[in-house]
């Protein structure tokens, strides 16, 4: 009953006009603080969540979870190696490639490539690589039609087009130390490797046969691509396989290339969180400025109260009641704002740089080239939660000071 009676006359308090106009203005400003607070850290948590979404469907979907290259020039026993690795519980699949690099000429343009061989039904068992390309073109994809898919960024910057003819200028390697001519290629763009991010900007794909006989390879490959079972586990996992292998092969995985940028968004993750508390901390200790000042103003109300028989405990609760109501509104409108916005800011930002002319995030320099966004609702419930929960403490103070005014000292000012 006592509760009850609280809840009613806390959310009376917090409904009624203060007669003290700065009252009024405090508590406002505390209510807009947290849901101000509440809302830009949801939005930035689903920003990293979105970051990291991308990265494992745009990144780790389509390089090499790990690679095994030949130490000792090319891998011609490949198909043993990969049969062997294939054997290791948490390898999925393993396909072989041929590495080149390459100078990609049209015109007076050119552009340094990474020139990779790939057999197109082996790597679509270990990458994601064809969905980022048109399934025609992919199933077309062949050795001895002197083929190349282009990423997306490299067609831009060299203003070729599918069904258009380029020259690559691949380095000769002979007994010699002299330095050679190297080999012209010239190759029809048979698509365009689309994954708006950097990959885009130094990637083309041709067909392993005729990356092979490009590099004299003969036969052998320049190493085997593995996908994991567990991308965090990549590396040991890469390390435990090749302990496993004949050959004398380097060791590689995708975290010695891309791992920073999974440590990174964590980091961000976890200073996000850390903001997440000093920002609505703040914020919920206006609460307290706010409570001590309608405690003054209702000192009155009080001291009736009291003598009516209230407890120190029913007054106590009134007022903590009352900082509840101001953050338990303010954490639920800025839920609603926070997720409204992060579920609409890949559209919104990509407004915004319309209207500018400048891109936020250039897809030369940076795995995508927008922002992406995800909700998730264990951070709103987190984040409301940990609003309420700060609101809730600020409380405590005002409430206590209420509970122990003298009615009779209030009532004989009066």
């Amino acid at each position: 009953m006592l509760s009850s009676l609280s809840l009613l006359i806390g959310g009376r308090f917090s409904r009624a006009k203060q007669r003290n106009k700065m009252v009024s203005f405090i508590s406002l400003s505390s209510t807009l603080g947290i849901a101000v607070g509440v809302a830009v850290i949801i939005i930035g948590l689903s920003a990293m969540n979105g970051f990291e979404r991308e990265l494992n469907n745009r990144v780790l979907s389509v390089i090499s979870h790990g690679e095994f290259e030949g130490v000792r020039g090319p891998l011609t026993d490949w198909q043993s190696v990969i049969s062997q690795l294939e054997k290791h519980p948490k390898i999925d699949a393993a396909a072989p490639f041929v590495k080149l690099t390459a100078l990609a000429e049209k015109g007076t343009q050119l552009k340094a490539l990474e020139v990779r061989g790939i057999d197109p039904s082996a790597e679509s068992r270990v990458s994601s690589l064809s969905a980022f390309i048109d399934s025609q073109v992919w199933s077309m994809f062949q050795a001895g039609n002197q083929q190349v898919i282009l990423g997306q960024g490299v067609a831009d910057l060299l203003n070729v087009d599918k069904g258009d003819y380029l020259t690559l200028m691949i380095p000769t390697n002979g007994p010699t130390t002299k330095v050679q001519a190297p080999k012209r290629v010239r190759v029809k763009v048979a698509g365009l490797l689309t994954l708006n991010g950097q990959i885009d900007h130094n990637l083309a794909l041709i067909p392993l046969a005729d990356a092979q006989s490009y590099a004299k390879l003969g036969q052998g490959v320049t190493g085997v691509a593995v996908k994991v079972t567990d991308v965090l586990q990549a590396t040991q996992i890469v390390r435990e396989a090749g302990n496993t292998l004949n050959d004398y092969v380097y060791l590689r995985s995708w975290q010695q290339k891309f791992g920073f940028l999974y440590r990174d968004i964590q980091l961000v993750r976890t200073i996000m969180y850390l903001v997440m508390v000093l920002v609505i901390g703040v914020a919920s200790f206006n609460i307290v400025s706010t409570l001590m000042m309608a405690v003054k103003d209702r000192a009155g109300e009080i001291a009736i109260l009291r003598t009516m028989g209230a407890s120190d405990g029913l007054v106590k609760r009134i007022f903590v009641w009352q900082g509840v109501f101001s953050g338990v509104l303010g954490s639920i409108t800025g839920s609603v704002i926070g997720v409204i916005v992060a579920l609409n800011l890949t559209p919104m930002i990509s407004a915004l740089e319309q209207l500018i002319g400048h891109p936020f995030l250039s897809g030369d320099i940076y795995f995508v080239d927008f922002l992406p966004s995800q909700v998730a609702w264990v951070d709103v419930v987190l984040v409301s939660s940990t609003a309420i929960g700060l609101s809730l403490m600020a409380t405590w103070y005002p409430a206590s000071r209420a509970s122990r005014l003298n009615p009779a000292a209030v009532l004989s000012a009066k």
